[in-house]
């Protein structure tokens, strides 16, 4: 089957491209594009069995891609933190990736993709735009933590920063107080306003308004100092596949 990965972050391309053969050999990849414009005149000269594209490109948002090109191919959308898209995503049975992905990621979307292929060719877009334009996604606005025979509430708005340590989660408030987190980060993820918050790794979803100081670390990446401050044997780093999606969370 051929195959088209559209992406414009260098990285995340790569290493799509290094697992594609591994995981399903009879896969190809055949072309790569990294914008909006490349990819429609790509499109319009050839013709794929599944396209890889990533929701932002270097010049804009690849569904106006639909616009400019008619496509019946099969899509796996990836995104690193679009939730809007997300939800269309789950209520349209069109598989995704979200980034940071692995390994098993790449196999539970390609099996979705093969269960689901006949009914994805042919994607109503004009559903699928009005899904992620006129249905906002509910994010979470409050927890209810229980602390020994205590129940409190706490508002999201009062939150730094999310963290896990060894085998727990925690959450930690603006005035250093911390809190158990009886969810995962990835769960968690899903339902917290992409605006106000950023999975910088796999043990951090840092607020828009903790961030006091950034500055370069090793292999491009991107150290954080966080208010409050973290303890002595704790960093906030960016994870590396993470460093140009955060970029564009914090320039939007």
């Amino acid at each position: 089957m051929k195959v088209l990965i559209v992406e414009d972050e260098q990285v995340s391309a790569q290493r799509l491209a290094e697992m594609l053969p591994k995981i399903a050999p009879d896969f190809e990849i055949v072309g790569q594009t990294g914008s909006i414009k490349d990819t429609v005149r790509w499109l319009m000269c050839n013709a794929v069995d599944l396209i890889f594209l990533d929701i932002q490109l270097s010049d804009g948002l690849s569904f106006s891609i639909f616009e400019q090109v008619q496509i019946n191919t099969p899509i796996i959308f990836t995104t690193a933190y679009d939730q809007y898209a997300i939800k269309a995503f789950q209520l349209n049975s069109i598989a995704y990736l979200l980034k940071p992905y692995n390994e098993a990621d790449l196999v539970t979307a390609l099996e979705k993709y093969k269960t689901l292929r006949s009914s994805l060719s042919g994607i109503d877009i004009q559903n699928f735009m009005s899904l992620i334009q006129g249905n906002p996604v509910e994010y979470k606005k409050r927890f209810l933590i229980q602390i020994a025979d205590k129940i409190i509430t706490l508002e999201v708005s009062q939150v730094a920063y999310f963290y896990a340590m060894e085998r727990y989660n925690f959450i930690c408030t603006f005035d250093g107080k911390i809190y158990p987190l009886d969810m995962t980060l990835d769960k968690l993820e899903l339902q917290l306003d992409p605006q106000c918050f950023f999975r910088i790794s796999r043990k951090f979803i840092v607020s828009i308004h903790s961030i006091v100081k950034m500055v370069v670390f090793s292999r491009s990446r991107i150290k954080i100092e966080l208010k409050p401050a973290l303890d002595n044997n704790m960093e906030a780093i960016v994870s590396i596949d993470r460093v140009v999606p955060f970029k564009k969370w914090l320039n939007q």
